[in-house]
């Protein structure tokens, strides 16, 4: 989708500078995407302990940490 935005220079200069990410399109997807995950993480971390009837969830461990 071909858009038309107004970006501050500083940023994407300091953004491009920052990840080495030379090509603007390249850029602003990786900031979204970024965004994204940072957003996605932040309402999981919300939900923790919102629901008090569940379980707790049985953790696995490696072979070196077995007990037994």
């Amino acid at each position: 989708m071909r858009t038309t935005l107004n970006l501050n220079d500083d940023l994407l200069r300091e953004a491009a500078r920052l990840t080495r990410i030379g090509e603007k399109t390249a850029l602003i997807h990786a900031g979204l995407e970024a965004l994204i995950a940072r957003e996605s993480a932040r309402r999981l971390a919300t939900l923790g302990g919102s629901e008090p009837s569940l379980a707790p969830t049985p953790r696995r461990r490696g072979r070196k940490e077995r007990r037994g």
